[in-house]
C-alpha cells in the first residue's frame, strides 16, 4: 500500500490549489483517504475526509465550503481542490489511509498509511 501527495506549491491568498492522493498497491473501492496537515509548531490536524466504504464525507470547520474532496476519474486517485486560501491554511499537507475502520475519522493515530507530505505556502 502506497500513497503519493502531489500539488503543493505557494499560492496568493485567495487562490487556489488542487492536491492529489495517488493510491498503488490497492483500490480505493472500500477505504477512506483522509487529508491532514501540519504547520510549523502545530499538531497534524485532519480537515477532510472520503469514505468510499460508507459513502460519507467529511471537512473540517476552518476549511469547510472552500475545500471539496473528490475521487479521480482514474478511480485511485483523491483530490482536495482548495480555494479561497487563506495564510492559515499554510502547512504541509499528507493523504492517509487506514486497513481496520475504512470510514472518516480524525484522529492521526487511525492510519496505517501516510504519503509523503506536500507543502502548502499562502502569502497574503
Amino acid at each position: 500500500v502506497q500513497l503519493q501527495a502531489s500539488g503543493g506549491g505557494p499560492v496568493q491568498a485567495g487562490g487556489s490549489l488542487r492536491l492529489s492522493c495517488a493510491a498503488s498497491g490497492f483500490t480505493l473501492d472500500g477505504y477512506a483517504i483522509a487529508w491532514f496537515r501540519q504547520a510549523p509548531g502545530k499538531g497534524r490536524e485532519g480537515i477532510s475526509c472520503i469514505s468510499f466504504s460508507d459513502g460519507s464525507t467529511y471537512y473540517a470547520d476552518s476549511v469547510k465550503g472552500r475545500f471539496t474532496i473528490s475521487r479521480g476519474n482514474t478511480k485511485n486517485t483523491v483530490y482536495l481542490q482548495m480555494n479561497s486560501l487563506k495564510p492559515e491554511d499554510a502547512a504541509v499537507y499528507y493523504c492517509a489511509t487506514d486497513e481496520y475502520y475504512r470510514t472518516c475519522r480524525t484522529r492521526p493515530v487511525i492510519y496505517d498509511y501516510w504519503g509523503q507530505g506536500t507543502l502548502v505556502t499562502v502569502s497574503s
